[in-house]
């Protein structure tokens, strides 16, 4: 038998899934700075060696991390605007209008108003400075030039895209639809646009540099996420074409799904355009391993949303209006997974296995050896071999209470009949009166490698807590905690929870 290409999950261990949006601050959203280290010491505290948070990409209309502007970059929104208040690029004053916006969830709209014009006070003051680098992140020239593959591209788009108004790539002017055509018409405002969108990445790689460095310190470790697509309206399509199967004039022939399935009776029309594979394979997977080693410069870990879409993929019509009606087609599979492990040897990479999972999908996931995922609010439904009860897990596995896309346990266990209630209950042995810690200790205690538990699950909060509802088309990826339950938490909880882990090798 073939050795799989992967066999990094070697130890027992565990950890905590929140998104940074989540975090508290004065800013309207969760960012790199104080509050991410306070919750990486809370993570030491506890005795917790993985933090799992979304993609950290730029979010566009809708707001979701899984659909962003570009698949290299990060999110402005996310740098701690404290140091630039300190290296005098911008003043307390100025930060006003974020301090009025709420702390208890984010306010997307509210936000894009009043972040961008002072992000651009900070580059307009950095500019003028004449200073080629930024409170020990390095120069900026040699960031630049480190991240050509994507940067000048992913800037000037953004830059054209404020230019037309917000609108979509599809409906700019012809001449600015190709990217090198592009080039030819740049007006000189959207040189200087651009130039500010390349500050922006500087300052969000170096924060992001630094905390994991702390993190590091500390004994924990980042688990992030990329989608195995990308947005229709981003850099990456618009810039590159020929690697998706699009029409002449940019629009998708298909799109990307999944079939009706546990979150929705339609399935779930993603509406992003699919890869044209047989490109990816002529350029021997360029495209993906330069995103994989982007990745890597964000995390230590890398789950891989949808994995099941590298063996075959949901193409649904793109005139469709659900899911519904869509064809499974199969793709590359393990030459990609051969070609990255070539260039990345030592890369940590999660499966994300959930949803309609075949025969192929299990060998495929097999001959990589990455880690799968068994997330316990799918694991009740009376049957003994229901995949996702713990007596069924084998040890190269993360074991989730549940999801990001999952209500918390509280909130799900308080919704679900009662003969899920009871299965529950005679399983765990438990009265339910605690079942969000219920469902903490049972991950914990699993004989999977990898446990990991939202924050919310450790908090015990309701569907008042929720983070995204699939499908649902507003109110996700708002909720945030404030620093205050943080403080409880850690009073009340930490040393149990390190006691816990403890007890079940994964301190």
């Amino acid at each position: 038998m073939t050795a799989p290409l992967y066999n990094w999950l070697n130890e027992r261990t565990s950890g905590v899934l929140l998104h940074v949006s989540c975090l508290p601050s004065e800013t309207g959203i969760g960012n790199l700075g104080a509050a991410a280290y306070r919750y990486i010491d809370f993570m030491e505290a506890a005795g917790l060696h993985v933090w799992q948070i979304c993609p950290l990409g730029p979010t566009g209309y809708g707001d979701s991390p899984y659909q962003c502007f570009s698949a290299f970059a990060g999110n402005p929104y996310f740098i701690d605007l404290d140091p630039l208040v300190t290296d005098g690029l911008l003043n307390e004053d100025e930060l006003s209008p974020l301090h009025a916006l709420p702390k208890d969830h984010v306010d997307y709209g509210a936000l894009y108003g009043v972040f961008w014009p002072i992000l651009r006070h900070a580059y307009n003051r950095f500019k003028r400075s004449g200073a080629d680098h930024f409170d020990g992140y390095g120069c900026i020239k040699a960031f630049r030039n480190a991240q050509s593959a994507w940067i000048e591209d992913f800037a000037l788009f953004l830059a054209l895209k404020s230019h037309f108004g917000g609108n979509s790539w599809l409906d700019w002017p012809a001449e600015y639809r190709d990217v090198h055509q592009a080039r030819r018409h740049i007006p000189t405002e959207v040189t200087e646009d651009a130039e500010a969108h390349i500050f922006y990445q500087y300052l969000f790689y170096g924060q992001l540099a630094k905390l994991r460095s702390y993190a590091g310190s500390k004994g924990v470790g980042i688990l992030g996420d990329a989608p195995i697509f990308v947005a229709l309206d981003s850099s990456d399509v618009w810039a590159n074409r020929e690697l998706f199967q699009l029409k002449k004039d940019g629009k998708p022939t298909a799109v990307a799904g999944v079939p009706p399935d546990y979150f929705s009776a339609d399935g779930q029309l993603w509406g992003n355009p699919l890869y044209d594979w047989k490109v990816h394979q002529d350029t021997k997977f360029a495209w993906w391993i330069d995103r994989i080693k982007a990745n890597l410069d964000f995390y230590d870990i890398v789950r891989l949303d949808h994995f099941r879409g590298f063996e075959s993929y949901w193409s649904v019509p793109a005139n469709e209006t659900t899911a519904r009606n869509g064809e499974w087609i199969q793709c590359p599979g393990l030459a990609l997974f051969k070609a990255i492990k070539a260039a990345c040897p030592n890369a940590k990479l999660i499966a994300e296995d959930l949803g309609v999972i075949t025969e192929e999908v299990d060998a495929l996931r097999a001959a990589t050896g990455l880690p799968g995922m068994a997330v316990l609010q799918f694991a009740f439904d009376g049957e003994a071999d229901n995949a996702y009860l713990p007596h069924n897990y084998s040890r190269n596995t993360v074991a989730y209470s549940g999801t990001h896309d999952n209500d918390t346990t509280l909130g799900w266990y308080r919704e679900e009949g009662a003969q899920t209630q009871d299965h529950l209950r005679r399983y765990l042995t438990v009265s339910g009166n605690e079942i969000a810690w219920d469902l903490v200790r049972t991950a914990i205690k699993s004989s999977a490698l990898m446990a990991v538990v939202p924050l919310q699950d450790l908090m015990s909060l309701g569907s008042e807590a929720r983070f995204n509802t699939p499908g649902a088309p507003m109110g996700n990826w708002q909720w945030r905690y404030t620093p205050e339950q943080l403080d409880v938490l850690q009073a009340n909880s930490a040393a149990y929870l390190k006691d816990l882990l403890e007890l079940y090798g994964r301190a």
